[in-house]
């Protein structure tokens, strides 16, 4: 709240640097397309912007009930920021159940604009309600803003040969019209999509437009809103950006390693949340060259990958936790047979099937030790949205250039989030070299490179290389099946050396803030950004704190002890109960403090800077408080 301007008379302008808002509603009100479409006109806009959407994990929940509520959250500022926000100012609640389950988390004064159409008697009776909150005082914390969305929206449509339940579903739009104009966004980049999508549905074309202008010009002309808001363009680097999720990021980052290292990439994968985008995506880029396989069951999809992999091509399998224990017999193949492939698991809430919309980082020790014998497999992890375009390339270079299986270890939180990428340079990106072996030279389908350990690549239809490979052991002279005690000795410290020798091959871990000091607040995946703001912030308190961030996390990279022996304390936050704590203190014999949540939700800035002062003595133990409507219990 830096300036007042006046807009109109009736109208006075507020500028902020930042603002969140969370759109919740039934999971058919259209609540993640509303998010999306406010994200894309702010990051049009110029706005530094970061998301988080929240679908329930019920196909179809009943309607107005608890477990249906899909919410979409984005934060978006004037300066540069990394997470969507710990709590909103913002809360637009479709229905009593949307209210119900998020009011928990809007901030003390924070905006609240309800369809008060929908606080009904049986929606009410739906959400546990034993009273209307809109009346009986309970909501006196917050700007309480009640519109009768669904009926205005109705009067919009009148004329409309639509049927009540289509004039239903557009009220999304009414809503967004409403907080495009309260924070002065323009609704032409709405306009333009929509008009896209609904090129063959003029009817309901029109009555989208209807809403989404209806709304706008509520806000414009009613007198329950006397202040509009404004958050200026962020300072970024010169560029052409996009509006992109990580799983997305993940695709273009695959197609980007097929064209730089000239090999056609295949796709073998079975759907499952939330890794199927990735299918979907490169489901869409055939010109490319991309072949993509929607496979029976998760089995068949790591086979065939290794099958193209066999046959010279990029091969690539994605999944997600429960997929990723299906495939560990097949993926075990590969470490024996010593191929190229990357397997994706964008980590979901478990054990079991678990929670499947909510994130979580359990996956970790899975991925390490998930396989039977010494399988060693190279692991890597992004930490943003954008960044899942370079580790997928990066995920492939080390896989072709040391002849390994690599696990891409994204999350829901960063495959289902967004933010604004500056759409790269590719002439600028590095090719990734890789070579077969030569025809008419003496083969031996376990010779290595002394420097990687790699074995050569021959795929079938090299004269003269004829050659066996396979899930038993070989030897490491002739290829033949072998049972000699030291051969398996040397061969799988072989495996192993590959791996290792990687960490030559990676950058050094990098660290924010000094270089020395009381606490190192150390994380991997999609904790980046609430622990780089946490300790931001913590230093801009006079506090001795630095962060990293993990990507390489098989093998480490080689400066890791030097930075963790740096530092009195080291602190780990985690989406799981302490996996990469319990690798750093084996590893590094180092009293690491784990920081653990489990909530299927990530982590806020709060909570770890509350950490923070607990490690520093500045505050007794850290409790995670959460919200009691978040869950089913109700009442």
């Amino acid at each position: 709240m830096t300036t007042e301007t006046k807009l109109k008379p009736e109208h006075i302008v507020e500028e902020l640097d930042r603002v969140t808002i969370r759109f919740a509603g039934d999971s058919g009100d259209g609540m993640q397309l509303t998010g999306t479409q406010f994200t894309k006109t702010a990051a049009v806009f110029g706005n530094d912007l970061a998301t988080l959407p929240d679908f329930p994990a019920e196909i179809r929940a009943p309607t107005g009930s608890l477990p249906g509520v899909s919410g979409f959250q984005l934060s978006f500022s004037g300066s540069d920021i990394h997470t969507p926000g710990d709590r909103p100012d913002v809360l637009v609640a479709m229905n009593p159940a949307a209210l119900k389950t998020n009011i928990g988390d809007l901030r003390p004064g924070g905006l609240l604009i309800v369809d008060e159409n929908e606080f009904e008697p049986t929606n009410l009776k739906k959400a546990a309600y034993v009273s209307n909150p809109l009346e009986d005082g309970s909501l006196s914390a917050y700007q309480l803003v009640p519109i009768d969305i669904t009926r205005q929206n109705e009067l919009a449509l009148e004329g409309l040969p639509l049927n009540a339940k289509d004039k239903f579903r557009s009220r999304n739009f009414y809503a967004l019209g409403l907080i495009l104009w309260l924070y002065g966004r323009s609704m032409d980049t709405t306009v333009k999509w929509a008009t896209e999508q609904f090129s063959r549905r003029p009817d309901i074309l029109d009555a989208n437009l209807r809403a989404l202008k209806s709304g706008y010009n509520f806000g414009e002309t009613t007198e329950l809103f006397r202040v509009q808001y404004r958050v200026p363009p962020a300072v970024v680097p010169a560029g052409t950006y996009r509006h992109i999720s990580g799983n997305e990021a993940t695709a273009l980052g695959c197609v980007a390693a097929s064209v730089l290292s000239g090999l056609p990439l295949f796709y073998g994968s079975y759907p499952i949340t939330p890794a199927s985008d990735i299918l979907h995506e490169l489901s869409k880029l055939k010109a490319f060259g991309v072949k993509t396989f929607q496979a029976e069951d998760e089995i068949a999809a790591i086979g065939a990958a290794i099958g193209a992999a066999y046959g010279g091509h990029l091969a690539l399998t994605g999944t997600s936790g429960p997929g990723l224990a299906l495939k560990s017999e097949a993926l075990n193949l590969a470490v024996m047979t010593e191929l190229p492939l990357v397997v994706i698991d964008v980590q979901r809430a478990g054990p079991s099937t678990g929670m499947p919309t909510k994130t979580e980082q359990s996956d970790l020790l899975q991925a390490m030790f998930g396989r039977n014998g010494d399988s060693y497999v190279a692991i890597l992890a992004p930490a943003t949205p954008s960044d899942c375009f370079l580790m997928a390339i990066e995920a492939f270079r080390i896989a072709l250039k040391y002849m390994v299986p690599v696990i891409l270890l994204s999350d829901g939180y960063v495959g289902n989030g967004s933010e604004p990428w500056r759409i790269p340079d590719v002439s600028a990106l590095p090719k990734i070299p890789w070579s077969y072996a030569k025809e008419g030279e003496e083969y031996s389908p376990y010779s290595r490179d002394p420097k990687t350990l790699a074995r050569s690549w021959a795929v079938p239809g090299q004269k003269g290389l004829e050659h066996r490979i396979g899930g038993l052991e070989k030897s490491g002279q002739t290829g033949d099946i072998s049972y000699d005690p030291r051969n398996h000795h040397e061969m799988t410290l072989a495996r192993k050396g590959r791996v290792d020798r990687i960490a030559s091959d990676i950058p050094d871990l990098e660290v924010q803030g000094p270089s020395t000091g009381d606490i190192l607040v150390l994380g991997w995946g999609g904790t980046y950004g609430a622990i780089t703001s946490a300790a931001e912030n913590a230093r801009k308190n006079g506090l001795s704190v630095a962060s990293a961030h993990l990507r390489y996390l098989n093998p480490f990279p080689g400066n890791l002890e030097k930075v963790l022996r740096s530092y009195k304390h080291v602190l780990i936050p985690e989406l799981n109960t302490g996996q990469l704590s319990l690798l750093v203190r084996g590893r590094f014999v180092i009293d690491a403090v784990p920081f653990n949540k489990i909530s299927g939700q990530p982590f806020k800035i709060a909570e770890i800077e509350g950490k923070i002062d607990e490690v520093l003595g500045r505050s007794g133990p850290y409790v995670f408080e959460f919200p009691q409507s978040s869950g089913l219990s109700g009442g």
